[in-house]
């Protein structure tokens, strides 16, 4: 926890929920870590014009998984890295060029399980003290970079359910011609609940997964491949 003299206030909240083991365990009660590979994404909340804004990455078109998904930036622990906090700020920092000093991390969900890799996926919440301009930095793995405003993502008329073939029905969130669904959508929304900024949204209004999400049906991945 940092240190609440040095955060906006608008970050206090989110930095207590962040010591709360309950309410944290509840983030990926959906699906817990079982002892997988480790791996980590970072979420990096930074102060827009409109208010709390979080960095996202669309992954190429070209990749054999997950193409073409809205995701947070991150990856697989690596030999070097500290602990999953440096993985997850590596990461970001390889995809989009991001400048590490200007990030503070401030806490992290527990890990959630991703069948289809076998990765325990641990979310680490920074915050952009000090913004940089972002690009995709490896565009081999990176089509676009995005600075989304939170008051964009919790927008009731940008929420909804969304139902895989698989049957997994789940979050969704409608962002500039993007969808944001799966594992990304689901701690998305479990960091909103922690930060106490969730809107009241229409819970029946059902949200169709376009065609170009589902290309992990190929190998079998289903949801969890998201």
């Amino acid at each position: 926890m940092s240190s609440l003299s040095e955060l906006p206030d608008w970050l206090g909240p989110l930095d207590a929920a962040l010591l709360d083991s309950e309410r944290l365990r509840q983030a990926v009660a959906l699906r817990p870590g079982v002892g997988g590979r480790a791996a980590a994404v970072l979420v990096l909340i930074g102060s827009g014009r409109s208010g709390p804004e979080i960095l996202f990455v669309e992954r190429a078109a070209t990749l054999r998984t997950h193409a073409g998904q809205i995701a947070f930036p991150g990856g697989a622990n690596d030999p070097g890295d500290t602990d999953l906090i440096a993985t997850a700020v590596r990461e970001a920092h390889e995809e989009t060029a991001v400048d590490p000093s200007g990030i503070e991390p401030i806490g992290a969900l527990p890990p959630a399980h991703v069948a289809v890799s076998g990765f325990d996926v641990t979310t680490v919440v920074g915050w952009w003290r000090e913004s940089s301009p972002v690009r995709p930095a490896d565009p081999g793995e990176v089509a676009s970079v995005h600075v989304v405003p939170v008051a964009e993502l919790t927008a009731p008329a940008h929420r909804g359910l969304v139902r895989h073939p698989s049957g997994y029905i789940g979050p969704g969130f409608e962002v500039a011609g993007h969808l944001i669904w799966g594992l990304t959508a689901h701690l998305l929304d479990g960091v909103l609940d922690l930060a106490g900024w969730q809107r009241e949204w229409d819970r029946t209004r059902r949200i169709e997964i376009p065609a170009r999400y589902l290309t992990d049906l190929r190998t079998g991945g289903g949801h969890d491949a998201h």
